[in-house]
């Protein structure tokens, strides 16, 4: 099964677009990733600019409207994730638990959906678009 841990940097929600990183703490986290990849367990793995450098696109009014960053209302912003394919919620838990994260982060672990979580009637409308498909959406 594949798992999302998202990493969740308390104040990120209000940095700038610049990106200054501590460059022993980025140490720590490429060790964590290698340990990843070493056990076989990591597909993807990327790390996001602060909420001041994008953009949102709202549908509230029923018309898509664009809200530059940062986001006033956002109390949790995302700071990257990890993609990895364990057995159980648990062991992706279990990895969670070794990331070196500081004191004002949290990771948010959701499990990705795959095709076997969908009625018959809702692959069918998937299959219809296999570029879409390939590019590992919803894998078969």
């Amino acid at each position: 099964m594949r798992y999302m841990m998202l990493m969740i940097p308390k104040g990120y929600e209000s940095a700038g677009p610049e990106l200054d990183l501590p460059a022993d703490a980025v140490d720590k986290m490429m060790k964590y990733n290698e340990e990843l990849r070493s056990a076989g367990i990591l597909e993807a793995l990327e790390g996001l600019h602060p909420p001041s450098a994008g953009a949102r696109v709202s549908f509230a009014s029923g018309e898509p409207v664009v809200i530059d960053g940062p986001f006033i209302e956002a109390k949790e912003v995302l700071g990257g994730f990890w993609i990895i394919d364990v057995p159980t919620l648990q062991d992706a838990i279990d990895w969670a638990k070794r990331c070196p994260g500081s004191p004002n982060e949290t990771i948010e672990i959701r499990k990705i959906q795959e095709m076997d979580d969908f009625s018959d009637e809702v692959r069918e409308v998937v299959q219809a678009y296999p570029d879409v498909l390939e590019k590992g959406i919803g894998k078969p």
